[in-house]
């Protein structure tokens, strides 16, 4: 897929010198930045749905009651 971005001449430059101090091609940076705060973002939604579970359920099970119940 070829996705087309246009950026200010200060952006582009900003962009280019990221992408070489981390040695990488501005592709690559770009795809590697998105992917990211994608995670982050799913990562935050995940965060926020078990704290809500929690604050319905406040129930805890210890590390040890876990591996007990594997036996």
């Amino acid at each position: 897929m070829i996705i087309s971005l246009r950026l200010s001449e200060d952006d582009a430059i900003l962009f280019r010198k990221y992408a070489e101090l981390n040695s990488m091609n501005l592709s690559e940076m770009i795809r590697q930045t998105v992917l990211s705060r994608i995670e982050a973002e799913y990562d935050a939604e995940i965060y926020r749905a078990a704290l809500a579970e929690y604050k319905e359920n406040p129930a805890t099970v210890s590390l040890e009651e876990v591996h007990d119940g594997k036996d």
